[in-house]
């Protein structure tokens, strides 16, 4: 059997390239082989050849052992050249190696708190939003399913950030990564936002940067929540929606965290038809979305006091908790195609969102 020679995708140090190895010419050997050392997320995948990870590099004028940055929690050097070797690994085509760098970027932001993420018993997985004109000429889904399968750029980006994270960063289940339950986020989470669709300015520009940028956002996500509502009523929906996002055993309230949105089309234009703005939209369900502190068990109660007890003074059973610290702090985005429906995706509260330009996508 011939043999052809692998990319390797374990961490070494800060600006030495990734190993090669000769592996079998023959796909279940190889998937057997990265089963065995544990560098895939349990799914096959694409041989990394040193072919396939050159033709990945042609699509960035970085050089191959520059460092992107260190990732939690084993810290370990992620060079253009491992992102490349995890992107082949994960299907995506060469054109997408620039998101995924501005992505590897975004998530080592100290903001972002990825130390805290990678080892939580929470089933936290990491939501990636992509923005301008570079979601649209890589045909990254923002509209029907677009948080679920078809789209090959949605599954196989937010897949390389996974196997990143695991290859490059040390997170694997039961060592490092200490997630209770997980979540089928942690294989793969990434959309577009369907900026044609929202009446509202998206989320990048809301964010500082123009139009014309294409840029990326990352989100600590525990999850989504499906809201069906057939009402016409602007009032009724942010009441349904605000009442959806109260739960007691929430790292939110514990914490005062950044909850996330995905309203669909339809939602967003009764909001939009009342009149309101995305901040007004905030501000309504900051407000409305406040818990009586007595609904929390005992134990966590006492976390709330320890954590936002400089923020909130003294906590009793009757203090009204807000889910995040200021109204500003709620995420919203428009996505999804035509229905009654919109998605709350709970966050990992300990955890602030990062947007970084994608330089070389257009």
């Amino acid at each position: 059997m011939s043999e052809n020679s692998s990319a390797a995708s374990r961490g070494r140090s800060s600006g030495e390239c990734a190993a090669r190895i000769e592996a079998p010419d023959d796909l279940d050997a190889i998937n057997k082989l990265y089963r065995e050392r544990r560098w895939s997320d349990g799914l096959p995948i694409v041989p990394p050849t040193v072919e396939r990870v050159d033709r990945m590099l042609r699509c960035t004028r970085r050089t191959p052992d520059e460092v992107v940055a260190r990732i939690a929690p084993g810290f370990g050097a992620a060079t253009v050249e491992r992102i490349a070797i995890n992107a082949v690994l994960a299907g995506c085509d060469p054109e997408y190696l620039p998101v995924l760098i501005a992505v590897t970027e975004a998530v080592a932001s100290p903001e972002f708190n990825l130390q805290g993420i990678q080892a939580t018993t929470n089933p936290a997985a990491i939501w990636i939003i992509v923005n301008g004109p570079g979601a649209r000429r890589l045909e990254i889904n923002g509209t029907f399913n677009c948080l679920g399968e078809g789209a090959w750029a949605n599954a196989t980006i937010g897949r390389a950030l996974r196997l990143i994270l695991r290859n490059v960063g040390g997170a694997l289940p039961g060592e490092m990564d200490r997630a209770t339950h997980g979540q089928p986020g942690k294989y793969t989470f990434c959309c577009a936002e369907n900026e044609a669709a929202s009446p509202w300015p998206p989320l990048h520009v809301e964010r500082g940067f123009t139009p014309e940028a294409s840029t990326v956002t990352v989100v600590s996500a525990e999850g989504t929540m499906n809201m069906n509502s057939h009402t016409k009523d602007a009032d009724e929906l942010l009441r349904v929606i605000a009442e959806t996002m109260i739960h007691p055993p929430s790292n939110e309230y514990t914490h005062g965290g950044e909850p996330w949105l995905v309203i669909g089309p339809e939602h967003a234009e009764i909001l939009n038809r009342a009149g309101l703005s995305k901040a007004e939209v905030k501000r309504h369900l900051w407000e409305r979305s406040k818990m009586r502190a007595g609904r929390m068990s005992a134990k966590d109660l006492q976390r709330v006091r320890d954590s936002r007890g400089d923020e909130l003074g003294e906590i009793g059973p009757d203090t009204m908790l807000s889910i995040a610290h200021r109204p500003e702090e709620i995420g919203i985005v428009v996505a999804g195609g035509p229905g009654t429906h919109s998605v709350y995706v709970p966050c990992f509260g300990n955890s602030r969102a990062v947007t970084r330009e994608v330089a070389e996508v257009k």
